[in-house]
């Protein structure tokens, strides 16, 4: 071949490169605003809506959702990516694009190069807003989270719920505003006796010292004292009021106990160490730091797994009405993903299991699934 029809191919293969990335890059955008408009709903539904029937400030609910969006950003990356390159490259298909490419004897791997390339890209960028904005994210979260608390602790009770907090449980009946009818509190002193608080009526108030989170008004209440190892015998203490002091530490964990989604990767690396040394660490507890540490990077390069299975869904069921298999494909795709995502951190952070497994299953099984579907499709 002569090096003028060289240059013209090459040419032609760039032209082609550049066309498929901007259409990559295109459909992408319109599905990580589709994702992203879901999450963001989500958000409103789960925070906003239960904060602001507390007659919390609107202001601070704003707040509040903008320091999720770190979070919402992360989540949305991968799902439209898959998304996005199925409707874009079963488009191709459809309009017999992809076999123009092909009769011009470019192969699958030409095609595969530009879609991986951008899965790449997406992971790292989504990697940087996971590792670095989600944790100053959630830390302002947390702070004005609390200084909400603060000022209206009627936000953390709700009616016809269980409360519980690090070393008690709260059985909550009607709440109307700051008032609480039928309250039941379970505690267990430090010599392991068990206490039992049943108060009619209770009206929650700020305290003045800031190391309380509320204080509980009890009317004519009645407490109840027995050891779990005798239960036969028991105090019964009656009154016409009864003050209990909510601390923070009940409610929020200590500055030293930082959650692991407030550390970047590499500090809740050493953090890890740290436990892994420490005799005196809970391995759940360690187990959910890890598996922290892991999502931190399964989830934001799952984008790269969804292009690798992407390209091949695409040209095996694209044929006909290529984008809208596309889209339907993909949403089920992305449903049984989130499914197995939540599973996971559900096992890991409960019965423990192995936290690094549950949060590369996924990807693992997605990658595995895009390189059977290739090797399959470059054999035909």
């Amino acid at each position: 071949m002569s090096a003028p029809a060289v240059r013209t191919r090459r040419r032609r293969r760039m032209v082609l490169l550049v066309y498929l990335v901007t259409e990559l890059l295109m459909y992408f955008a319109i599905a990580f605003l589709f994702f992203f408009l879901i999450f963001f709903v989500n958000q409103i539904l789960l925070v906003a809506e239960d904060i602001l029937k507390k007659r919390v400030p609107v202001g601070d609910v704003a707040v509040l959702i903008i320091y999720s969006l770190p979070f919402i950003i992360a989540q949305s990356a991968p799902f439209a990516t898959l998304v996005g390159f199925l409707v874009c490259l079963g488009r191709l298909v459809t309009d017999n694009e992809m076999l123009i490419f092909r009769a011009s004897g470019h192969s699958y791997a030409l095609l595969l190069a530009p879609v991986l390339t951008l899965g790449i890209l997406i992971s790292l960028a989504s990697f940087g807003v996971n590792d670095y904005l989600l944790p100053i994210a959630t830390t302002a979260y947390q702070n004005l989270y609390r200084r909400i608390l603060l000022s209206n602790p009627g936000v953390e009770l709700e009616s016809h719920s269980i409360k519980r907090t690090n070393d008690s449980t709260l059985v909550i009946g009607d709440v109307t505003n700051t008032e609480v009818s039928d309250l039941i509190f379970f505690d267990v002193g430090t010599d392991n006796a068990q206490r039992v608080i049943v108060a009619g009526e209770t009206s929650v108030t700020q305290a003045r010292d800031r190391s309380v989170l509320m204080q509980l008004n009890m009317e004519d209440a009645v407490v109840i004292l027995f050891k779990s190892d005798d239960r036969e015998s028991y105090d019964m203490i009656t009154s016409q009021a009864v003050r209990m002091n909510i601390f923070n530490s009940t409610i929020f964990p200590s500055a030293s106990m930082m959650n692991p989604r407030e550390y970047v990767s590499v500090d809740l690396y050493k953090k890890i160490e740290e436990m892994r040394q420490s005799p005196e660490t809970n391995p759940l507890e360690l187990n959910i730091y890890e598996m922290e540490f892991h999502k931190k990077f399964s989830l934001p390069f799952g984008s790269f797994f969804f292009a690798l299975l992407a390209l091949p869904l695409a040209i095996i069921f694209g044929s006909h009405n290529g984008q809208t298999i596309g889209f339907v494909l993909g949403i089920i795709i992305c449903v049984f993903y989130w499914a197995m995502l939540i599973l996971g951190q559900t096992f890991a952070s409960r019965n423990g299991f192995n936290g690094v497994v549950s949060m590369w299953l996924p990807d693992a099984l997605v990658g595995a699934a895009g390189l059977l579907c290739y090797t399959g499709l470059r054999r035909k």
